[in-house]
């Protein structure tokens, strides 16, 4: 899909905080908001907005130890990709796993409350995985940028 500059500046404001009003935005953009409620209906319809969410402030939830594991496979087998991809799925600790080239084969983004929880959910869950060959963990120390917006 082709996206126009009316486009691109109402996903950016949406971007930013998606419970504005149709009746804000257009004010915004300077459209009607039967014009705005068709872009974001097309928009949808396209694929391009997938889904609207909350952002959740990790401390107050007591999830903020962030850590990100690194995961070598024995071999790189479709089985064994396969069989990972869908078993980390069920993790709901994992909020992102990414399939990546270089020394490991997955990059695992996780939230727990500390340490203790975090060599409890290696124990007991990432490490039953079959095919795991090895693990390496990276913990976050400070979180110096954080955004969900992508520039269009």
């Amino acid at each position: 899909m082709k996206l126009d500059t009316t486009d691109k500046k109402l996903l950016t404001l949406l971007q930013n905080d998606s419970k504005q009003t149709n009746k804000q935005l257009s004010l915004q953009l300077n459209l009607s908001v039967t014009a705005i409620y068709e872009r974001i209906k097309k928009l949808e319809k396209e694929g391009v907005i997938r889904k609207y969410v909350a952002m959740i402030d990790k401390e107050k939830i007591n999830k903020s130890f962030l850590i990100f594991c690194h995961v070598k496979l024995l071999q790189h087998s479709k089985e064994f990709l396969s069989n990972f991809e869908k078993e980390i799925l069920k993790l709901d600790e994992v909020l992102e796993c990414f399939h990546v080239s270089g020394d490991y084969d997955y990059i695992l983004k996780i939230h727990v409350s500390d340490m203790k929880e975090y060599r409890e959910f290696m124990v007991t869950k990432l490490t039953t995985i079959k095919h795991i060959g090895s693990t390496h963990s990276i913990f976050s120390i400070n979180e110096v940028k954080n955004s969900n917006e992508i520039m269009v």
